[in-house]
């Protein structure tokens, strides 16, 4: 195990609780780490596929969206990540920490130019944190996304913010790469089962700096889950999840090399007409070309907060509405990224849509 990675794991586990004395004993199993498998393609079962999949290494349900309320402008993220800890699945205590579960959570203030964020981590159980099997239903402490019968429901709260969030489908569930198996790079064991749902209808209550506002807007969820997402060379990735004022779904992610090189990329485009098919990208027809940057006074990360996306579907230029959207989470993941709300023009520079990009692997080689 390099250093990094056994540093990363062991600050995870001292941090959800587990006793300092069993960390050589996780770090020798962390060693013997076996092969990992090559996903094959299969056809996703709902809502069961909703659901945790305790058996992967990795996993997570993520959800972006902005915000309206009056004139102000706002954009949130909440993640949820599960990770299987392979050193302690034979343990018999109660108290090994089989699955972790780490969330993060952020709101853009647009006009106040300020971003609020917070994250948690626990070990799954004890009523602490808990991923359902059977769908999707998260909870880590007061934080949660449930779905039932009408709709998903998002609660998160920091410092100085919270939400509670109302989100409804009004489109059919979008199945990323070959009918949900998508490709991560040149070899076929990196690789991920990823869906998402885009244009969610949203509606709720935030609450930022003490002030409760009502709002409404339009959000985006993924969910992916893998035994093996980082190709050989890749030191993290660019992604965007945009929702068009059309209607249509636009997803576009490169992996990136430490020269800045693409090392695999990949997307789709769906347009209302399209039913529940999408186009999906072939690998080399997107291409991400950075135009301006901005520096993290926090990290000196130097971040492309506006980018030219050539994909099938158009040019985009994609424009993050805050340069400072850098998140810190080396208290729970251990990584420093940043994750913000864009807007997207097409090719003769008209506003679109908008949505998220997400950007990792530039303050430092991102660890999965």
């Amino acid at each position: 195990m390099r250093a990094p990675l056994a540093n990363l794991l062991r600050r995870r586990l001292l941090g959800a609780g587990l006793s300092l004395p069993l960390w050589p004993q996780l770090a020798r199993g962390q060693e013997r780490t076996p092969p990992v498998p090559v996903l094959k393609r299969q056809t996703l079962q709902f809502p069961r596929d909703l659901g945790s999949h305790p058996d992967f290494g990795i996993e997570w349900w993520y959800v972006t969206g902005r915000l309206s309320a009056g004139e102000r402008a706002f954009g949130f993220q909440l993640t949820f990540f599960r990770s299987r800890v392979s050193a302690t699945q034979d343990m018999r205590s109660a108290f090994a920490a089989k699955q972790l579960i780490f969330a993060h959570a952020a709101v853009t203030d647009v006009s106040a130019k300020k971003l609020h964020h917070d994250q948690r981590i626990a070990r799954e159980g004890f009523e602490v944190a808990s991923a359902s099997t059977m769908d999707t239903a998260i909870t880590l402490r007061d934080w949660s996304l449930v779905r039932n019968a009408t709709h998903y429901q998002a609660v998160a709260s920091g410092d100085d913010f919270a939400f509670s969030l109302a989100l409804r489908e009004t489109q059919p569930l979008l199945l990323q790469g070959d009918q949900g198996l998508s490709r991560k790079g040149p070899q076929a064991e990196h690789a991920s089962y990823y869906y998402s749902l885009p244009q969610l209808q949203t509606s709720g209550i935030l609450t930022v700096a003490g002030r409760e506002l009502a709002v409404q807007g339009s959000a985006w969820l993924d969910h992916e889950w893998s035994q093996a997402l980082l190709p050989p060379g890749a030191v993290g990735w660019d992604w965007i999840g945009m929702n068009l004022l059309d209607g249509s779904a636009l997803t576009a992610f490169r992996l990136r090399d430490k020269a800045g090189q693409a090392v695999w990329d990949g997307g789709s485009f769906r347009h209302p007409t399209m039913g529940a098919k999408p186009h999906v990208f072939s690998p080399g027809e997107v291409i991400f070309k950075p135009v301006r940057s901005w520096t993290s006074p926090l990290t000196q990360a130097r971040y492309p907060v506006e980018w030219i996306v050539r994909t099938p579907a158009d040019f985009y230029t994609v424009r993050a509405v805050m340069d400072n959207q850098e998140l810190d989470s080396r208290a729970s993941t251990g990584a420093v990224y940043w994750e913000g709300l864009c807007e997207l023009l097409d090719s003769n520079g008209k506003l679109v849509g908008r949505g998220y990009l997400e950007m990792t692997g530039y303050a430092s080689p991102l660890r999965l």
